[in-house]
């Protein structure tokens, strides 16, 4: 049996197919516009079939056929990387696409130095990366969007599989002119008068405020931000303090004033950094690799990108 097609061919009609234009197709797989156009029109050709209704204002849409063809293609695919997997597994060679995902308060300062180390020990590996909110970790993990990602321990669902790390202890950070500033160490009490700058992200805004909750009070929120870096520079300019327990190496606002990070006293419970994957990505062999690069790179004395001593 001869085959009518090539899976390239197929990469190129799922990518028009998902971006519904060949412009932006050829910018998603890095392939000029008339050869994806020239792969279209040979499927098309070879299939007997029109594959997309072309309109010149809104780009190309999926004809009947187009989607169910699509949807095979799709599977077909998927198909192709499992025979690579499987390849790989026995000749027992690290290779192939991996894709991390990684909580987005801390992926600028942890993911480039890690991958970069990793793609250097796997040079075969094609890794991509995704910056995330929690719960579309969990969404791209079971749609098989991403492989594997380093979050936190928050309200790791029962169906996927979370690998501890090290742990984050929640700091205080306050600006240069905060009354607070020269404290060796602060209490969730001592802090609860002042104005807050919330970090107002899901999961993390809810495990910050249980401080508060478990001491029967109520913080006096100034500013909510779901940015890491507007939030320090808002609490450097004199917005408030924050709870935060990521600890950048340099101890700056992203506007260059300094800021202090107060060990919180009291039985505050530190955040687990971790990887979380589902449970059959940890039989392929990329995963393992990457997972044991983790492990070997992020501990609880060392974590890239962070600042983890314990106290000032």
């Amino acid at each position: 049996m001869t085959l009518r097609f090539t899976l390239r061919q197929l990469e190129y009609f799922v990518a028009v197919g998902e971006a519904g234009s060949i412009v932006l197709a050829s910018a998603k797989v890095n392939v000029s516009s008339p050869s994806i156009s020239a792969a279209i029109s040979q499927l098309e050709s070879e299939f007997g079939l029109s594959l997309f209704v072309r309109k010149h204002a809104h780009g190309l849409s999926l004809t009947p056929a187009g989607k169910e063809l699509m949807l095979r293609a799709k599977a077909l695919l998927d198909d192709a990387d499992q025979l690579n997997s499987v390849a790989g597994d026995i000749s027992g060679k690290i290779r192939g696409p991996l894709s991390i995902g990684c909580l987005l308060t801390f992926a600028q300062l942890i993911v480039p130095n890690l991958r970069r180390k990793f793609e250097e020990k796997y040079p075969e590996v094609q890794v991509s990366q995704s910056e995330l909110f929690q719960s579309d970790i969990f969404d791209r993990l079971r749609q098989a969007e991403i492989d594997i990602a380093l979050t936190y321990d928050l309200d790791i669902p029962s169906d996927l599989v979370f690998v501890p790390l090290a742990e984050l202890p929640p700091y205080a950070l306050v600006g240069e002119e905060h009354p607070l500033v020269n404290l060796p160490a602060v209490s969730v009490d001592e802090l609860k008068d002042y104005p807050m700058v919330l970090l107002d992200l899901p999961h993390s805004s809810t495990y910050f405020m249980s401080f508060f909750s478990e001491i029967g009070v109520k913080p006096q929120i100034a500013e909510r931000t779901k940015d890491m870096a507007v939030m320090r520079s808002l609490v450097a300019n004199g917005y408030g303090y924050s709870i935060a327990n990521v600890r950048p190496l340099n101890d700056l606002s992203p506007d260059g004033r300094k800021l202090r990070f107060i060990p919180l006293l009291g039985d505050v419970r530190p955040m687990k950094m971790g990887l979380v994957m589902t449970q059959g990505a940890k039989s392929i062999l990329t995963v393992q690799a990457f997972a044991e690069h983790c492990k070997e790179t992020i501990t609880q004395s060392s974590v890239p990108g962070l600042n983890v001593k314990k106290s000032d």
